[in-house]
C-alpha cells in the first residue's frame, strides 16, 4: 500500500480505474480510457488496477462492482463512481480538477 500513497501523492489529477480482465463493462472501457489520457497528457494520469492482482487494495477501498473508477489529486479522493463512464465525462470531471 506504501506505492499506492505514492501513487496518489501527485498534484496533477489521477484516474483510476479498478477492472478485471473477465468483466466485459471493464474491457469495453479501454478505449475510452485511451481517450482519456491522450486528450488529458500530462495534465493528468490514468491508471488501471487489476483486482485480481491487487485484492487487498480493493479491499481497502471497498471497490464491490467493477469498474470501479476514482480521481484522487494531492492524496485525496474527489470522485468515485463505478460502472461504464464516457470519455467526455470523464475528461470533464478531470478538468475541474486541474490546477
Amino acid at each position: 500500500m506504501s506505492k499506492f500513497g505514492q501513487l496518489i501523492d501527485d498534484t496533477n489529477p489521477l484516474l483510476l480505474v479498478f477492472y478485471n480482465e473477465a468483466d466485459s463493462v471493464s474491457s469495453s472501457m479501454n478505449p475510452v480510457l485511451k481517450d482519456v489520457a491522450s486528450t488529458m497528457g500530462d495534465s493528468a494520469k490514468v491508471i488501471k488496477i487489476n483486482v485480481d492482482k491487487n485484492i487487498k487494495l480493493a479491499e481497502a477501498l471497498r471497490v464491490k462492482a467493477l469498474p470501479t473508477l476514482m480521481i484522487y489529486k494531492d492524496r485525496e479522493m474527489l470522485w468515485r463512481q463505478s460502472g461504464e463512464q464516457d470519455a467526455n465525462t470523464l475528461i470533464g470531471l478531470i478538468k475541474d480538477h486541474v490546477a
